[in-house]
């Protein structure tokens, strides 16, 4: 591998300084001269028809410009997937969740608006909400949207192998139902937004975002405008996690700036936050495997049901990544599987962190733990028996390429620091210290994950980069790369820069990142699927090469001689090429590469009250390379922190399409006093061939084993099976007091 002055160093965040002396600018905190303030008109019902808007006593409110409603927007529909969301919920249509905005009121400050918003007066029609997803499946139940059939957005079904002859030969059988919940982001920044009109006539929207070039292609439609006549600039952002993948304010202030040729700027509060925007899909999941007395996995029959929500966002694609790792990262020659996402009136659900990988792993590791408990076999054991590596056949028939075969030293290593021990050949774990009190048991769990890197099942995935040089004669002074990458706190501007200054040989200093503005820089993707390392840093590292080769021409601009302009273009079906579901089999090629996860936890759980605490985890990752070791343990350790408050408190509550649980008052996420006391990361480098320098790319694999590794522990410690996260204090001691001990 090429020897590297940066990549594989922990060089400090470009914009680290920035942020801890609060000089980073964040969209809220855009202000423009003669700027007025908006406020959203939330509905009253969560499924409703609209039968008429009266604007006219907020419009008579000293101060306020405007109301703006359906009638404004030149074509009245957005969408990432399917444009099938309203920007404005027209008279005659419906509301189908309780977050599709009505009208936006416009006027001289935020107080007027907020006082005005109250005014306007809608007529609804009430109509029966569907509650879940088991409601919407149900003969007669609602239609979200009366175009269709039934409330089934997408089902997929995958027939692979013999699967009656599986369960026919098979020596053991188990069988669980398992429940996630929806989630929220929580990320630290609510939404905000600005929207004005440049010197060019152009609609810019300033706001955080994952995937900018990808908003202008939504905003456009709407405003019935070329792309070229939309821009949008995304500064600091507080956080994302798939949260900012759809837009949530994008439109509104684009559509206000577009109407009042005047700056608008809208600001949510934390409650419209959390009412808002989408949240992490519930998955019911039914799950029967069928095995030999020697561990070794013969076949699967599982169903999957996922909650989409009131409108599409990214169900489609994330029901289909839940199919894809439905058995985890192992070898089941048989599979039946029905997975379906339905419409419901609850919140859309859309992209979070594992994005459809995140869901299966709670009952597919606790499954793979239970046939190691029936079975007399460490757990350890029965997973390295049937762990898959490269060439083997996946969940939807697909054959793995090279980058899994990293997956047997990430479990024997997260294994080996958590103390277990290979006596005679055979696994065996550690023996655990006694518990901190009395009344307490300790356990200790393990869970092994993997998941894409880079789009899926057909999607064109690319990222173009641009590089100027700036010389003084040969030497270069400075490069400058003009990429659209939202960093969204995970360090994608520093790594970036880091590969581009290896790939260039020049000083880390002489490195900049052009601002994200779509006016300047080329698209690079969404900052979701782990991907931007890999696909964003093959931009990055391509354009150098190339700035390099045209130095070395004397290929200079022809108007400064002293300035080179390099673009490139990474195709990701270049090095794999993947294809969406075969209708009939349900078999395909999903995935271009996939990164591995294990954890070890442990945990003390609190036999009287049913509290549980993590004591110590264990985490092992493979990135390739890590360009920042630095930047991968704050990956992890965040991931971690996600994987708590999903195992043992975070629920984000809907009861008839409203929502209880309203801000962090009532929506509990875990706090330093909930982390482990113990937490080691270990990273596990196999280089990826086709990645620069050999990294691929890991944020979200470590969020995945969490959770199941918790559930596993808490087993372990007590002798009970949760069909149901989070883990909540009531819940285990409701088990431990049901007789749910196994």
């Amino acid at each position: 591998m090429t020897e590297t002055r940066f990549v594989g160093q922990s060089v400090p965040k470009v914009d680290g300084k920035a942020k801890v002396t609060g000089t980073l600018p964040y969209p809220q905190d855009y202000s423009m001269e003669g700027m007025l303030f908006a406020k959203v008109v939330w509905p009253k019902y969560p499924h409703a028809k609209v039968l008429k808007i009266d604007t006219s006593k907020a419009e008579a409110v000293p101060g306020v410009v405007k109301v703006l409603t359906y009638r404004d927007v030149p074509v009245n529909e957005f969408g990432i997937y399917d444009m099938d969301q309203e920007v404005f919920v027209a008279e005659g249509s419906k509301v189908r969740w309780i977050g599709d905005p009505v009208a936006l009121v416009v006027a001289e400050t935020e107080e007027i608006a907020e006082k005005a918003r109250d005014l306007v007066d809608v007529e609804y029609e009430p109509l029966p909400v569907v509650e879940n997803a088991e409601e919407a499946l149900k003969p007669g139940a609602p239609l979200v949207y009366e175009n269709r059939a039934n409330n089934i957005l997408k089902e997929v079904n995958v027939h692979l192998g013999d699967i009656e002859d599986a369960f026919s030969s098979a020596d053991v059988i188990v069988e669980m139902e398992v429940r996630t919940p929806a989630i929220e982001h929580a990320y630290l920044q609510p939404e905000a937004g600005l929207g004005y009109i440049d010197e060019e006539g152009r609609v810019v929207v300033v706001a955080a975002a994952q995937w900018a070039h990808d908003d202008v292609r939504q905003l456009a439609h709407l405003l019935n405008l070329p792309e070229e006549k939309v821009r949008e600039i995304v500064p600091g952002i507080g956080g994302a996690f798939g949260g900012r993948e759809d837009m949530s304010i994008q439109h509104l202030v684009a559509v206000a700036a577009y109407v009042l040729r005047k700056p608008v700027k809208l600001v949510w509060t934390r409650e419209e936050s959390f009412r808002g925007h989408g949240k992490r899909h519930p998955f019911v999941m039914k799950y029967k495997w069928a095995a030999k007395n020697d561990g070794t996995l013969l076949g699967a029959k599982i169903k999957m049901l996922a909650d989409a929500g009131a409108h599409t966002s990214t169900s489609i694609v994330v029901l289909s990544n839940a199919v894809s790792f439905s058995v985890g990262p192992y070898r089941v020659p048989a599979i039946e599987l029905n997975a379906k996402a339905v419409f419901t009136n609850n919140a859309p659900t859309m992209a979070m962190r594992g994005f459809g990988a995140t869901q299966p792993p709670v009952a597919y590791e606790q499954m793979m733990d239970e046939l190691a408990s029936r079975l007399g076999l460490d757990p350890v054991e029965i997973r390295l028996k049937n762990l898959v590596k490269p060439g083997d056949r996946g969940a939807v028939g697909q054959f793995l390429p090279r980058s899994v075969e990293a997956g047997e030293e990430v479990l024997t290593k997260a294994a080996t620091a958590a103390g277990w021990r290979q006596v005679e050949g055979r696994w065996t774990a550690p023996e655990l210290p006694e518990p901190s009190a009395p009344g307490r048991k300790r356990g200790i769990g393990l869970a092994l994950t993997y998941k894409n890197i880079a789009y899926s099942f057909g999607f064109d995935d690319k990222a173009t980069a641009i590089v100027d040089l700036y010389l003084n004669g040969k030497e270069i002074e400075k490069a400058v790369v003009r990429i659209g990458t939202s960093d969204v706190g995970q360090g994608s501007n520093t790594v970036l820069t880091q590969i581009a200054a290896d790939a260039l040989g020049v000083d880390i200093s002489r490195v900049e990142m052009a601002p994200l503005d779509t006016s300047n820089v080329r698209s690079a993707g969404s900052s979701s699927a782990s991907r931007q390392t890999y696909m964003s840093g093959n931009a990055v590292f391509g354009a150098c090469r190339q700035a390099l080769r045209m130095l070395a021409r004397g290929e200079v601009d022809p108007n400064d001689p002293n300035h080179i302009e390099s673009e490139y273009t990474f195709y990701l079906r270049k090095v794999h090429a993947t294809f969406p579901f075969d209708p009939n089999t349900g078999l395909c090629e999903p995935h271009a590469l996939y990164g591995f996860s294990c954890q070890v936890a442990e945990v003390e759980v609190d036999t009287d009250t049913g509290e549980v605490e993590v004591v110590k985890i264990v985490s092992a990752q493979d990135m390739g390379k890590a360009v920042n070791p630095k930047l991968v343990w704050g990956q992890v350790a965040g991931a971690v922190h996600m994987g708590v408050g999903y195992a043992l408190m975070e629920e984000f509550r809907q009861r008839d399409g409203y929502v209880y649980t309203r801000n962090f008052s009532e929506y509990l996420i875990p706090t330093v006093l909930d982390m482990p006391y113990e937490f080691e990361s270990i990273n596990v480098e196999v280089p990826e061939e086709t990645g620069p320098f050999g990294a691929k790319g890991m944020g979200e694999m470590p969020t995945l084993p969490t959770a199941p590794a918790i559930l596993n522990a808490i087993h372990d410690a007590v002798g009970i099976r949760l069909p149901q996260i989070p883990a909540t204090a009531e819940r285990v001691w409701q088990a431990l007091n049901e007789g749910g001990r196994s």
